[in-house]
């Protein structure tokens, strides 16, 4: 007893630290989390013994689940503070969760090195965003409108599911640079990282889970129920921390130490597709 108690020590040290970090960057940038619980649950998990193509897989899936109990308190606390745009969640809530909902589809079809390309692209192209001094650049004065307004939040939404993120990733710079105050934007992502993460964990819920892939005890579809019972209580209790840190850090400082680690988390996915 003791024995397995020990080996499953850095596994849950892991998880526990991924929920209470993901749930400060969740309040704090509007990032969902996931861009820190993936990495450190595919990394849990490989540690536990799971073949890595299936511990993207319960990763992205589990980190999904997680951001609905975040996103309601990370977007709780930032609408109290009348940070939540409410005209462009009601223009971007349809689409974003079509597109979230055919993102976990397809994530559940392809395999680990797709998944890892994609959250390794992303994520390096998000820390080059925090690293450079962009913050002020701003590409249209206000958010496109019509099919272009519809298409935008779509892929959000898709290419957020596949990474198993809340979508302030990819949906903070988009605001921003069309205009969008940044606390504003942070705010209003937090809000719709809810509509990213209901319908794409259950499509990861009910995914069919391909011959021959052996998961972790407990995982219903690609979702791990351990993993997301020791995760989402720490997320959850995190994230208003962060949103009250949001409105006090130097931004600048913050975003190019998340950028930083945005670079190595990248650079271990990227490896990981080309090995």
């Amino acid at each position: 007893m003791l024995d397995l108690a020990l080996h499953w020590l850095p596994t849950i040290a892991a998880l526990a630290t991924a929920g209470a970090v993901g749930g400060v960057f969740a309040g704090l940038l509007g990032v969902g989390g996931g861009i820190v619980i993936v990495p450190a649950l595919d990394f849990a998990l490989g540690v536990a013994g799971i073949d890595h193509d299936v511990a993207l897989h319960v990763a992205v899936a589990t980190s999904m689940a997680t951001i609905i109990p975040t996103a309601i308190s990370s977007s709780r606390s930032h609408a109290s503070r009348d940070a939540v745009d409410f005209a462009v969640t009601k223009r971007w809530t349809v689409p974003i969760v079509i597109g979230a909902l055919a993102g976990s589809m397809a994530a559940s079809h392809v395999n680990g090195k797709v998944l890892a390309a994609v959250f390794g692209t992303v994520a390096l192209l998000a820390a080059l965003k925090m690293l450079l001094p962009l913050d002020r650049v701003v590409l249209r004065p206000s958010l496109p409108s019509g099919l272009g307004g519809a298409t935008l939040p779509a892929a959000i939404g898709a290419i957020s599911a596949m990474m198993g993120i809340g979508g302030g990733t990819l949906s903070v710079p988009t605001m921003t640079l069309c205009g969008e105050p940044v606390h504003k934007a942070v705010g209003t992502a937090a809000f719709l990282g809810l509509w990213i993460a209901l319908p794409a964990t259950l499509g990861y819920l009910v995914a069919q889970v391909p011959d021959g892939r052996v998961l972790p005890p407990l995982t219903v579809g690609y979702v791990s129920l351990p993993g997301f019972a020791l995760i989402a209580p720490l997320s959850w209790l995190a994230a208003p921390l962060g949103a009250k840190l949001a409105h006090t850090l130097d931004r600048r400082l913050l975003s190019a130490a998340f950028g930083l680690f945005l670079l190595i988390v990248a650079g271990r996915m990227l490896y990981r597709v080309l090995s």
